[in-house]
């Protein structure tokens, strides 16, 4: 019988990630308060810890912008697009 695999929301992630940073209580502690494996935990702490610079970067906020006009076009194109389509429409039913 496998194990059942919970979902936790990224609120609830940040929440024991930084209990967990405090060091106000073990892993093991926080492991036994939130139900969460405590190797779990540490995979967390792990992954805000390697990404926690980014934050800070000028990296992460030219990727955001750059995620931002690639979406925009995305979006005219899909517009245009349409609007293309709809036009072949009517006119494919005059030939009909």
């Amino acid at each position: 019988m496998g194990s059942i695999r919970k979902n936790y929301s990224a609120s609830f992630k940040a929440k024991v990630v930084l209990e967990a940073v405090k060091k106000e209580k073990t892993i093991s502690q926080l492991s036994s308060e939130y139900g969460v494996h405590s190797n779990q935990i540490n995979q967390w702490c792990k992954r805000v810890l390697e990404e926690l610079p980014d934050i800070f970067s000028q990296k992460r906020k030219k990727r955001g912008k750059d995620t931002e006009e690639l979406q925009s076009e995305l979006y005219q194109q899909i517009g245009q697009l349409k609007v293309e389509l709809d036009w072949l429409k009517k006119k494919s039913k005059l030939f009909a």
